[in-house]
């Protein structure tokens, strides 16, 4: 299956996320493939997160506890993943020094943004339906989920989208509301069905809930400590998360 564009771009643009492989694959161990490469214990989580999200199937596989603080292995679309981005480095220092020379590298630097929303999905669009001036867009994700995105129809003429084109859902944390297991959702409001794979407290304020997907790919919501409570969330616990399709944002290559 050829590696989504959006995927090999993250790959050109994050250098160190991606070096994060190749640690992992040398020491099987997300706390020393972190160390190693110059990130914290939770930002090597993030990373290995927005990784698994990006390509149709996990490049990453994680057991939770494991020596060293949490063992970690590439899949073996990781391991063909890993030696694509070996050979792109070779061809990006080629194409950095001639846009050097030519003056186009801030240019560039400037066409290239990153997002602030924790969560990106990557999906294939299967239906566009109009509704007034929006568009209600259906997103297959990798593992045969779908969600639904409401953009404005100017947006869908502006992103060039259509049946089949690839995007990256965007989808700030604090826009998923969770929700027991076999609870039903909102009317019109898209839902996941995942296991909780960690919570972690904050500081004075909510907690961040893990979600593991059935495909692999990973959501991250706040929660109040008493929401968490109240629905019993626990490593391992089942539990779903509902949003508007006017909270999904979308994104595709420039």
């Amino acid at each position: 299956m050829p590696l989504p564009t959006l995927l090999t771009q993250h790959m050109v643009r994050r250098p160190q996320r991606m070096a994060l492989l190749q640690h992992i694959a040398e020491q099987g161990s997300i706390t020393r493939a972190a160390k190693s490469a110059g990130l914290s214990y939770k930002a090597a989580w993030d990373a290995i997160d927005e990784l698994n999200n990006l390509a149709q199937k996990p490049l990453v596989e994680r057991s939770v506890g494991g020596r060293g603080g949490g063992g970690a292995k590439l899949s073996v679309e990781g391991e063909r993943v890993l030696r694509l981005y070996q050979r792109l480095q070779a061809l990006q220092a080629q194409v950095l020094e001639a846009a050097e020379e030519s003056g186009d590298l801030d240019l560039l630097s400037r066409l290239t943004l990153q997002t602030s929303a924790r969560n990106q999905l990557l999906g294939r669009i299967e239906r566009i339906a109009g509704h007034g001036h929006n568009d209600l867009v259906r997103l297959r994700l990798a593992g045969g989920q779908c969600i639904d995105a409401q953009i404005t129809h100017d947006s869908t003429l502006r992103l060039e989208l259509a049946i089949g084109t690839d995007v990256v859902a965007l989808i700030k944390a604090g826009w998923l509301q969770l929700l027991a297991a076999g609870q039903s959702p909102d009317d019109g409001n898209n839902c996941l069905s995942g296991t909780v794979e960690a919570v972690v407290e904050g500081d004075d304020g909510p907690s961040e809930v893990r979600i593991a997907l059935p495909s692999g790919q990973t959501l991250c919501s706040l929660a109040a400590p008493e929401q968490v409570a109240a629905l019993k969330l626990d490593t391992g616990s089942a539990v779903q998360v509902q949003f508007a399709p006017s909270f999904v944002l979308l994104g595709t290559p420039l």
